[in-house]
């Protein structure tokens, strides 16, 4: 008798993932929160609001009238441009503040991180260029990166951009589109003043150029002026997005954010919104709107902003004794972030697992930078701790960075 041996077939490898893929690398700041998941940690490397301060009895209640009353809508799909009741009151706010909206110009995505991602397939070719502040939001720059885009830093200030090497660059790259976060900016807390805008609005409406306004902790103020948006300047009216977001201001486990553009781009992110989920959550939609229509939410805002400003105060009383001499930092107005660099010669990467030894952790700062980063600097988030436990977080700080 013949006996035939079973052999397995041989296997042909898979596909490669694609190029954008591959090359974008994960959030350092996810990263980082991963490796200090410790409960002993206090952790100022994210960019969480603080839990105890969620009006959750509030939001529970709006969630249970729209359960209550409206179950079949609630719980069914919704049009991609987003509920009609949340984007009338989306609408109302931004007019209140200054620039005259319609519920037509919003499109309310999942997260303002969304609007940033339809941008992208919106506006973008592999190879395009994309202009960002120096240093520069995370998520923006894995977005446009996974976008194939060219994302080149304009220099600036602590004012912000400047609006000369703005236009510089503009005539020598001649890029898509502009991002910046003028209001309390993720990483550095700073905000750039009114006639600072003014000259990058003009310079847009001169040169052609997008602007993507990104507005999520503008509401935090807690102290000084408001300023008004780029888009409400007159040569960007009708080349700015605006996004906005409740992750800041209500909860962020809601992933509710929107965008304000011009029909056209608003349309064309519409079809991308499609493509990607069909439309934000139906029920976190109507149960926002239910909020604003029966609670305060400018009353609540403000309560928070007035803890994260003890917060921050805490935080600067503290940096002194905790980064070594000759150290600078930001004082922010609002938001949740300050920015800090050390002497020349530090390097906060290679600094960062002797301070987690010690039990806190802060952002290095190299990741927010398009091109050549800066290594000496580091962001701080001051929001979720009490000022008790950031006083002992920027002890813990001193100590690390001086064992290192």
């Amino acid at each position: 008798m013949t006996v035939t041996e079973n052999v397995p077939a041989a296997t042909a490898s898979l596909p490669p993932l694609a190029a954008r893929a591959r090359s974008i690398g994960g959030s350092p700041v996810r990263d980082i929160l991963a490796v200090t998941a410790r409960p002993e940690v206090i952790n100022f490397a994210g960019g969480l609001p603080a839990p105890e301060l969620f009006d959750a009895e509030g939001i529970a209640a709006a969630y249970r009238d729209v359960l209550a009353e409206t179950p079949a809508r609630a719980l069914q799909y919704s049009t991609t441009e987003g509920e009609p009741a949340l984007r009338a009151a989306l609408a109302a706010r931004t007019s209140a503040r200054g620039l005259a909206t319609g519920a037509d110009d919003i499109l309310v995505t999942t997260g303002s991180q969304q609007a940033l991602s339809l941008l992208a397939t919106a506006l973008l070719e592999p190879g395009d260029t994309v202009l960002v502040e120096r240093p520069c939001y995370l998520a923006a720059l894995q977005a446009f990166g996974l976008a194939g885009a060219r994302v080149v830093a304009v220099p600036g200030d602590e004012h912000g951009i400047d609006p000369g090497a703005l236009e510089e660059l503009v005539v020598r790259e001649r890029p898509k589109l502009l991002y910046t976060v003028p209001t309390f900016s993720n990483p550095t807390g700073r905000t750039v003043p009114a006639a600072r805008r003014a000259a990058v609005a003009e310079v847009a409406g001169r040169c052609g150029l997008w602007i993507v306004e990104d507005d999520p902790y503008g509401e935090l103020r807690f102290e000084g002026e408001r300023v008004p948006w780029i888009a409400s300047y007159e040569g960007a009216r009708d080349r700015t997005v605006l996004l906005g977001s409740f992750s800041k201001v209500m909860a962020p486990g809601l992933r509710l954010g929107w965008l304000r553009a011009p029909a056209e781009l608003r349309r064309a992110c519409a079809v991308a919104k499609q493509a990607a989920d069909l439309h934000t959550p139906t029920v976190n939609q109507l149960a926002a709107a239910r909020y604003l229509a029966d609670r305060d939410l400018d009353a609540h805002v403000a309560r928070v902003a007035a803890v994260y400003g003890e917060r921050r105060d805490a935080m600067l009383a503290g940096l002194a004794d905790a980064l070594p001499a000759g150290s600078v930092w930001t004082r922010p107005e609002g938001g949740m972030f300050l920015w800090a660099r050390l002497p020349q010669g530090y390097d906060t990467t290679a600094l960062l697992p002797e301070v987690v030894r010690h039990d806190v952790a802060y952002v290095p700062g190299a990741p927010f930078h398009a091109g050549e980063p800066d290594r000496a600097t580091l962001r701080l988030c001051f929001v979720t701790q009490t000022p008790d436990e950031i006083a002992e977080g920027l002890w813990r700080l001193g100590e690390g960075l001086r064992a290192a």
